[in-house]
Order: structure tokens, then C-alpha cells, then sequence
């Protein structure tokens, strides 16, 4: 397949050697970045009605370590998730940025991810919407896109100034206007994206029938 990065390479690779599943994802600190972190959104949908955090914890690991292991790169969905949720619930962005990361700190306090706390400490400290521009980085590194996703959504007062934000960072652009439009698409809902974007999206209908039947199974 075209691009689909190594971190995904190698899963497929330690799962074609009959490797157990507990190893197919990248346990290493080079092996942190963004592809569990853009593939884990759908589980907001399916874990919304889940009232206990650990089994949403459990759920958001079991799918993120089929390529990525690493905690750092776990506590980046689970946040990413868990903020997902609140925008579903209602939340005003900051609101549900700020919820969610109160949540996951208490919950995840004493445990195994609190040794990285200190790679989201603008994140977790609340402090990443006041940093300037040139002071946010768009890698591929997963703690770097879901900062530049976060920041260019709370600079944002719509779906498309949210979008393009994001893309105008340059480097990584379509995973972090990708993370970025998920996101705001959230909140801002279908509504909110520009129609003429929607209008000129190749195979519209299918995917118009691939949202319903998602929709459905949730």
C-alpha cells in the first residue's frame, strides 16, 4: 500500500512472523509516532456511552498497540480520545480540552503514564493555546501533532479556519489538518465545513454511505 509508514510496515511484518498481538506494535522511543494517533477517533463514538475510564483506557490501548506500543504515544490517544468525547457531549473546545485533560492526570496519576506526563506538559499544564505560532511544531512525532492539532482548534472560530491553521503549519500537513478536521468536525458538525469542500470530495456518495453505515453500527 502507498504510505502507509513504517511503524505500520513493521506491525504487519511482526504479525505475518506469528508473533503474539501484544508485540506487533513499536514498544521503542523512536517508535512514537502519529499512526495510532490519527487511526483511534472512531473509538469516541463507540466508547461516548462508556461510563468507566479504565475500560475506556483498556479499549483506546488494545487498538492503539496493534502498531504502537510505546506509552507515550498511548497517553497521547487516550487524551486525544477523552477530548473527542466531551466535544460530543457538548463541550465547547477549551471546555472539553481542558476536561480532559483534568480527567486523564487524576486517573492516570500513580499509574505507568505518569512517567510521561512530562512529554505533554504544555498540554497537561494548559498552557499550549498561548503559544505563539513558531513555538508549535507539525512533525510526525506524535506528541508534536496532537499539540499542533490541539492549538490550531482552539485558535480557531470555525471548522475551516480550524482546518487551514492546521495545514499552514507546513511539515506533517495532512495528519495534522487531518487530527485538526476531526476534531472541529466534532464540533462544529457537518454544518460547519464549507459545502463547496464537500461538493468537490471524490466519491461522495460512497462516502456518504460509509458515514451512515458507521453511524449505524454506533
Amino acid at each position: 500500500m502507498f504510505d502507509i509508514g513504517i511503524a505500520t510496515s513493521e506491525a504487519i511484518r511482526r504479525y505475518k512472523s506469528v508473533l503474539p498481538k501484544e508485540e506487533w506494535g513499536g514498544s521503542a522511543e523512536y517508535d512514537n509516532g502519529n499512526g495510532a494517533l490519527m487511526r483511534i477517533a472512531p473509538l469516541a463514538f463507540t466508547l461516548c456511552d462508556e461510563p468507566s475510564f479504565t475500560k475506556r483506557k483498556e479499549e483506546i490501548e488494545r487498538i492503539a498497540h496493534v502498531t504502537h506500543r510505546h506509552l507515550r504515544s498511548t497517553l497521547g490517544c487516550i487524551i486525544y480520545v477523552e477530548l473527542l468525547i466531551r466535544l460530543l457531549d457538548g463541550d465547547e473546545p477549551f471546555e472539553a480540552y481542558e476536561n480532559a485533560v483534568n480527567l486523564c492526570q487524576k486517573q492516570l496519576t500513580g499509574t505507568e503514564y505518569e512517567a510521561e506526563f512530562s512529554a505533554y506538559e504544555r498540554v497537561l499544564k494548559l498552557s499550549l493555546p498561548h503559544a505563539a505560532r513558531n513555538e508549535i511544531g507539525s512533525t510526525g512525532y506524535v506528541v508534536s501533532s496532537l499539540e499542533a492539532s490541539l492549538w490550531s482548534l482552539l485558535q480557531s472560530d470555525d471548522y475551516k479556519e480550524a482546518v487551514l491553521t492546521a495545514v499552514n503549519l507546513g511539515e506533517d500537513t495532512d495528519t495534522i489538518g487531518f487530527i485538526t478536521g476531526t476534531m472541529a468536525g466534532v464540533y462544529y458538525e457537518l454544518e460547519g465545513i464549507p459545502e463547496e469542500w464537500v461538493c468537490q470530495l471524490a466519491k461522495k456518495e460512497e462516502l456518504e454511505k460509509a458515514c451512515k453505515k458507521f453511524a449505524d453500527i454506533c
